[in-house]
């Protein structure tokens, strides 16, 4: 449990990915913020997810 509460004992930094606005509140909160441009691989779709795993 300890070096659980030693996280929050100094500064934290969140990497956000996905959904923009959850970093911008943290933002506001003085918190450092680590965008990361994020989208599911072949925008989702199911085929085209099958096809690629068939290259691997």
């Amino acid at each position: 449990m300890d070096d659980l509460m030693a996280l929050f004992t100094g500064p934290l930094i969140a990497i956000n990915v996905g959904v923009r606005d959850f970093g911008l509140a943290l933002e506001q909160q003085d918190v450092q913020v680590i965008y990361v441009d994020w989208s599911p691989p072949a925008g989702g779709d199911q085929e085209m997810l099958d096809l690629l795993d068939q290259l691997l």
